[in-house]
């Protein structure tokens, strides 16, 4: 009996030479520093804190452009890789399309086989040298200084390559205007030592989701752009709320409920930057 077919990956998604995979690489971070600081006004603060070696980069996500930014922001060493998206086929949408074009991407599809396999390329791309950037919360959030939960995933590729877990603070990047300021903060690393286990990993996941916490707590809201602005912003985001004004409004509802209070009503008095492109 002839055995099936084993179904080809989706070309987007097809492994690409080590040659070609670098290649692209290189191109990816070099254009993202020219056209990020075409428009913006990118910082790097605390790059000491950054391990030489490889690490998990566990980042807050407020806009679609946040892994090109940390692109054109962070050191060129070593190799940065992003862990995601979670997608069933990388081919559909711009934004998908242009992370798989650099090479610098593991992205997954819903499903335990699957999954394996992409964490067998995170802990190899460590065991090379490599860092990996996660976005944690695993989806964009609409308020600066709220982090909202934070998957386990980060922890249990550090803890099973046996690498430093770092916070990565974004700010800025809620609205997108013409020359404004975006900084990305380095926390302390925290070390992981052990067993991925399951209290190991929420250990690290918490002490994680508390730093982030911290170097974004005073972290200010950004006034409305111009019409400009506004649709450079929600260019290729995906709400899970449908939009913009669900997800703000769901955060409201969920600090309120969890008494952290509204985000919005604390941010008003904080609101930095004027209205613009």
């Amino acid at each position: 009996m002839t055995a099936p077919a084993v179904p080809a990956a989706p070309r987007s998604v097809r492994p690409l030479h080590p040659l070609r995979r670098l290649a692209r690489a290189w191109i990816s971070r070099i254009a993202s520093w020219l056209l990020v600081r075409a428009y913006l006004r990118p910082r790097l603060v605390d790059r000491h804190r950054l391990p030489k070696g490889p690490a998990v980069y566990c980042f807050n996500h407020l806009n679609w452009s946040d892994p090109f930014i940390l692109m054109g922001t962070l050191p060129m060493r070593p190799r940065l890789t992003f862990f995601g998206p979670k997608e069933e086929d990388m081919s559909v949408g711009g934004r998908n399309r242009l992370m798989s074009w650099t090479g610098a991407t593991i992205p997954y599809r819903p499903g335990k086989n699957d999954l394996l396999e992409a964490t067998r390329r995170v802990v190899a791309a460590l065991k090379a040298g490599g860092v990996v950037a996660i976005a944690g919360e695993g989806r964009i959030q609409p308020f600066e200084s709220v982090v909202g939960p934070l998957s386990e995933g980060p922890a249990y590729f550090a803890l099973r390559a046996g690498v430093p877990m770092v916070p990565i603070a974004i700010n800025g990047t809620s609205w997108l205007c013409l020359g404004r300021r975006i900084r990305v903060r380095a926390g302390e690393p925290l070390v992981a030592t052990g067993k991925p286990t399951r209290q190991a990993v929420e250990e690290l996941t918490e002490r994680c989701r508390q730093a982030l916490e911290t170097m974004l707590a005073e972290e200010p809201e950004h006034a409305l752009p111009g019409p400009f602005g506004r649709r450079v912003t929600e260019l290729f985001n995906e709400w899970p709320e449908g939009s913009r004004v669900e997800a703000e409004a769901a955060g409201r509802a969920g600090r309120t409920e969890s008494g952290g209070g509204d985000a919005a009503a604390e941010a008003g008095p904080r609101i930095a930057g004027a209205a613009g492109d």
